[in-house]
């Protein structure tokens, strides 16, 4: 297949028309995924979730920055909310991300939840494999921004970045039963803002009463508006893509 041949080249057109055809669905879509599927090519996704406004996009911007500089190939699917308008991407900070649009090794694909409960979209584990055919070495996969029952991503990723800010302390418990249970690491975000100590020590303090089967989740100060603490968070990405 012409359009297979393509995406393992790496041509951009040839990724966003697959991602098209994925989205669209159908029988044509199932089978174009079997293709893909038996590539076996595997790719590790990093979930990057949380409620909104604790900087999910920031965060994911500056992550790329940092895979970048360790020369690996970045994937980016973003979940935004659906435009009661055209039916698209309401692509809210995303904007922010343009200045990766002219990387050769990093493709963005903003995606519409187009209603799809669980803070992604209906194709986003497609996309990421597809991704992973083009040859990317690892997939950033920003959820919508979620709630305690939203919890798909976890279906879908290697590993689970929920973000935190302060100020969402008094949430903690809202969110144990869902959200916050899926995490392998806390990212405290706005970590210059007051409070963060004290968010800090409510995230410890759950994790200590959790399920002591699973590993502990690790906790990440940043300011990602800031540029700060992203090397070491970043570190233990580039970890999992060389495990």
């Amino acid at each position: 297949m012409i359009l297979l041949r393509e995406i393992i080249r790496g041509n951009p057109r040839a990724i966003g028309q697959a991602i098209s055809l994925v989205e669209d669905g159908g029988a044509e879509s199932r089978r174009f995924m079997k293709d893909i599927r038996g590539l076996r090519r595997k790719a590790p996704v990093v979930g990057i979730t949380g409620a909104p406004g604790v900087g999910k996009s920031t965060l994911t911007d500056r992550l790329i920055s940092h895979l970048r500089e360790h020369g690996l190939k970045v994937g980016v699917v973003a979940i935004d909310p659906t435009s009661p308008f055209t039916g698209g991407a309401v692509l809210g900070d995303r904007i922010r991300m343009i200045r990766h649009s002219s990387d050769p090794g990093v493709y963005i694909r903003s995606m519409a939840s187009r209603g799809h409960r669980g803070g992604l979209s209906k194709a986003a584990a497609d996309v990421c494999e597809i991704l992973t055919a083009a040859g990317m070495d690892v997939i950033l996969l920003e959820t919508v921004g979620v709630g305690q029952a939203e919890v798909d991503v976890i279906h879908v990723a290697d590993l689970v970045l929920v973000v935190l800010t302060p100020g969402s302390g008094d949430d903690i418990q809202t969110f144990k039963a869902g959200i916050m249970e899926i995490a392998g690491i806390f990212v405290l975000n706005k970590a210059d803002l007051a409070g963060a100590s004290a968010l800090e020590a409510q995230v410890r303090s759950m994790i200590e009463l959790g399920d002591s089967r699973r590993p502990a989740p690790l906790i990440f100060r940043t300011s990602a508006a800031e540029g700060t603490g992203i090397e070491p968070l970043g570190a233990e990405i580039v970890k999992l893509v060389r495990r």
